[in-house]
Formats: structure tokens, C-alpha cells, sequence
């Protein structure tokens, strides 16, 4: 029987449209013999908006809830991911061929690394892409690094968490996606380099749609007092989980 990536992603009533071109990009993957990958798709709601833009493949599985924000929808999605790994593709994002077969060879060949992350290129509106500087030198991410790196540089990763792709067990022993109404994922990158050793590839593993839309463009996302209390319980509990001394793999 083949062996699974679940691919998870959250999608609410104006991202539906991309749904497509994210579809797309994961038809073009390639994966090792035996390998095959699934798309668990989870609406943050329950709209007719949606479901025409779900594309007619039997890989492909489409549920909604009640709206919660992008973590909570991409945690109830693991309800249905039979995968041993789950890749993030947000719904307006597409992955560059190669990029699930490169995460999938990283983790395969060490099972002391939990997850694993990549180089993001901006999708601009013309159809370019533009990168930025600061990526770290492609290989292990060091238990506790994404944190010392995210406090001495005003709260931002030095590794993007839309491109995570991460063991199951591992996600689920930490709750899946912080239940915050934004930088869930962020929360999620904190708490995983706090128990695990992570990778860094230097080849582009995503295309990071930027659009009139996008949750992190609104002003909500920036507010001052809220980004404070996110930043300080996503601090709090990777801190949290380093005192107590869990690790992945266990004894590591």
C-alpha cells in the first residue's frame, strides 16, 4: 500500500479562487515510487462561496465547520489526514515542482529532524515573483534557534511557517495549530523547534501569493495590543515546552 503526504489547507470565501492554481502546482510534484499524496481541504465556515472552486479529484477532499480562523480549520483538517507527513499549502499559494519529493528526502534519510522548511518567493499580482534577503545556509535548524532569532529580530522567523512540512505524530503531540486569530502558524514553527531539530532548504519551496485579500494585508493583523498578547502566549509556550525538557524524537 503506497505510503501518504496529507497536504492540509484552510480556505474561507475569497481565497477560493486560487484553489485552482494551488491544484495545480500539486499535480506537477513528483514523488518516489510508493509515495502518493492526498489534499485534505477544510473551509473556515460553511458558505457556498467555496466548493465550486474544489477541484474534481479523487485525491482531493473538501469539508467546511463553523469559522474559527486558518488554525483552528487546518487543526480540525488533521481529523482527516492519514498521511505519516503534513505539508501546509495555504489556498492561495502554489508549491514549485520538486518541492514535496526535497521535504519528503530530508526527513526520510534523518529521523532525528521533525520538520522542515524552504525558501519563499513573493507572487506578485503582474505574475512575478521577488525574493528578500536573510535566509539561513540550507540544512539543520538547531533546537531553540527559531526562537533566539524571532526574539533579536522584532518577532519575525527566520524561516517561513507556510512552507512547513512536519511528521503527523509530531504535530499532533503539540495540539496542531495554535488557536489564535492570527500568526497560528508561527506559534506552531516556535513550539516545534522547541522539542525538534528542523531543515532549511535554500531552493524555493513556495510561491507566497501577495493580494488585496490576504489575511496578513489587513490592518486587524498589525494591531498593536493583539500582536502583543499573540507574540507573548506563542513566546510563552515554546519557552514552556523547552523547560519541561520533551524532545523529538524521544531521548534526543
Amino acid at each position: 500500500m503506497p505510503r501518504r503526504i496529507t497536504v492540509v489547507t484552510a480556505v474561507h470565501a475569497p481565497s477560493a479562487r486560487f484553489l485552482p492554481e494551488a491544484h495545480k502546482s500539486l499535480c506537477e510534484q513528483w514523488l518516489p515510487d510508493g509515495w502518493e499524496w492526498d489534499w485534505v481541504i477544510q473551509e473556515d465556515g460553511a458558505t457556498d462561496a467555496v466548493r465550486p472552486y474544489v477541484p474534481d479529484d479523487e485525491r482531493v477532499s473538501f469539508r467546511q465547520g463553523r469559522p474559527g480562523g486558518p488554525g483552528i480549520a487546518r487543526t480540525i483538517a488533521l481529523a482527516h489526514a492519514g498521511g505519516e507527513y503534513v505539508k501546509v499549502l495555504d489556498a492561495d499559494d502554489q508549491l514549485p515542482p520538486g518541492t514535496l519529493a526535497r521535504d519528503l528526502a530530508v526527513l526520510e534519510a534523518d529521523r532525528t529532524i521533525g520538520w522542515t522548511t524552504s525558501r519563499v518567493l513573493d507572487l506578485l499580482p503582474d505574475g512575478t515573483t521577488a525574493g528578500f534577503p536573510g535566509d539561513p545556509d540550507e540544512g539543520p535548524v538547531e533546537r531553540g534557534a527559531v526562537l533566539s532569532f524571532w526574539r533579536e529580530n522584532g518577532f519575525r522567523a527566520q524561516v517561513h511557517p507556510a512552507t512547513l512540512f512536519v511528521r503527523r505524530d509530531l504535530l499532533t503531540a503539540l495540539g496542531g495549530w495554535m488557536a489564535l486569530p492570527a500568526s497560528e502558524d508561527t506559534g506552531l514553527l516556535l513550539a516545534l523547534n522547541a522539542v525538534s531539530r528542523g531543515w532549511f532548504s535554500a531552493e524555493v519551496g513556495l510561491l507566497y501569493r501577495k493580494w488585496e485579500g490576504q489575511a496578513t494585508g489587513q490592518a486587524s493583523h498589525v494591531d498593536p495590543a493583539e500582536r502583543q498578547a499573540r507574540m507573548a502566549v506563542a513566546e510563552a509556550r515554546a519557552r514552556a515546552l523547552a523547560d519541561f525538557g520533551w524532545t523529538y524524537p524521544a531521548g534526543g
